[in-house]
């Protein structure tokens, strides 16, 4: 029944302390909520400004990619455009050379006219007198033969250079003809591959101010992402700051409570002690006065008998002794120590290692702090410096690594299957003085 009793005293008093600290702790908890959610809401638009800085990234490289083509077809179209232009210049040495070969042909044409219509009128105007000559002068009718037969040929000599200069003015003028046909072609070619470059340069230009564009909002959202990221950064220090600021009125309310359990349960003692004092005082009255009312009984008997002579007087004496009775609490299994240390309240443990599973991208590396991450030692936790050793389950660790919240400790493991077997716990976390 006492024992019943001092428990009931203990769990009151706890009760009494616990409350009196929630009371102060909800608007620490409200705290924490309130800058989770903001800092999930910045969380939120750092998500949609990264996904706008893809996007912007992905249409940036696609326009890149199409002026790359871009630039491509201008080279085509300058190099043809050379071409194109040295073809009509050596259509243009080319029809210089026919003009001047016509011009040439002409010369010749009227040099050798003129050369042939001599000969004609000296022919006609001396033909008898030559025939004669010749006809005298021969020395036999076969030289004479032979005479007009030069005659003869140079006549159809004169004819044959008229027929060879008519032919070759008529093969010069189809060639000029052909190269002026082509110099027209080529001069649409030039106009046509001109006017592809211009719009070309023109989409080149559009789509090096897309580019710029493109480039000036995606600086703009990372300036967005950086903003956000310092927000979310700091908001991540002051949640750290709330966690601990709540662990701490946590470890003050357990240290209150098991003050109060303790100095109820001495109280409690201390009344169960006076009781029970008192009891026995009482128990012993009523004993001593009740031997004292057997003796009276006991001398009147006495003397009936001596009166009688037939009886013989027999005492009992009767002693109640009141036992002790030993009173045990329960000591509580999570009963704080502060001998370890300055308690910091109870954490969540969990375990890492250093495979791509368990820390991305930072895989195989070293811990936020530079060291080399190992084994019984090694443990990451935010919202305190590093170099911070905290004792957990009397084994002394290191704070070296990040990646979890004040409260929550990331113990490092030598492999994947050593942090996955370890699972969740939670312990009483001590900072080393």
């Amino acid at each position: 029944m006492r024992r019943k009793r001092i428990i009931s005293l203990v769990l009151s008093a706890c009760l009494i302390v616990g409350s009196a600290v929630q009371g102060g702790a909800a608007t620490t908890q409200e705290k924490i909520s309130d800058a989770k959610a903001q800092q999930q809401a910045n969380q939120s638009s750092l998500q949609q400004t990264q996904e706008k800085i893809q996007e912007l990234e992905s249409k940036k490289g696609e326009s890149e990619t199409y002026l790359a083509d871009l630039n491509t077809q201008l080279d085509d179209l300058r190099s043809s455009l050379e071409k194109l232009q040295n073809d009509y210049d050596a259509k243009q040495e080319e029809l210089t050379q026919l003009q001047s070969d016509l011009e040439d042909a002409k010369a010749d044409e009227a040099q050798q006219y003129e050369a042939m219509k001599l000969r004609i009128r000296y022919m006609y105007e001396n033909s008898a007198s030559n025939y004669m000559n010749l006809l005298f002068e021969s020395g036999s009718i076969s030289d004479f033969l032979n005479q007009a037969e030069n005659i003869s040929q140079m006549s159809k000599y004169d004819r044959d250079m008229l027929d060879t200069y008519r032919e070759t003015k008529e093969a010069i003028q189809t060639k000029e003809e052909q190269v002026a046909q082509e110099k027209e072609e080529i001069v649409a070619l030039q106009q046509e591959s001109a006017d592809k470059q211009a719009a070309v340069e023109e989409l080149v230009e559009a789509t090096y101010q897309q580019i710029r564009e493109y480039q000036e909002d995606i600086q703009s959202q990372q300036t967005a992402e950086n903003d956000l990221l310092t927000k979310i950064s700091s908001q991540e220090d002051a949640i750290n700051d709330l966690l601990r600021q709540a662990k701490e009125e946590e470890a003050a309310a357990r240290l209150a409570a098991q003050q109060a359990a303790q100095a109820a349960a001495e109280k409690a003692a201390q009344e169960a002690a006076a009781k029970e004092a008192a009891e026995k005082k009482a128990a012993e009255d009523a004993a001593a006065q009740k031997a004292a009312q057997q003796k009276a009984a006991q001398q009147a008997a006495s003397a009936t008998q001596k009166k009688s002579n037939s009886s013989t007087t027999t005492t009992t004496t009767t002693s109640n002794t009141a036992a002790n009775t030993t009173t045990t609490t329960d000591s509580s299994d999570n009963t704080i120590d502060t001998s370890q240390g300055k308690y910091l309240g109870r954490f969540k443990l969990t375990a890492y290692c250093s495979c791509s599973i368990c820390c991305g991208k930072w895989s195989g590396g070293g811990t936020a702090s530079g060291t080399t991450p190992t084994p019984g030692r090694t443990i990451a936790m935010a919202g305190v410096p590093f170099g911070t050793k905290l004792s957990i389950n009397g084994q002394i660790y290191t704070v070296e690594d990040r990646g979890t919240a004040y409260g929550h400790v990331d113990i490092f493991m030598g492999s994947h299957s050593q942090a996955l077997s370890f699972g969740m716990k939670y312990a009483d976390v001590y900072q080393v003085n």
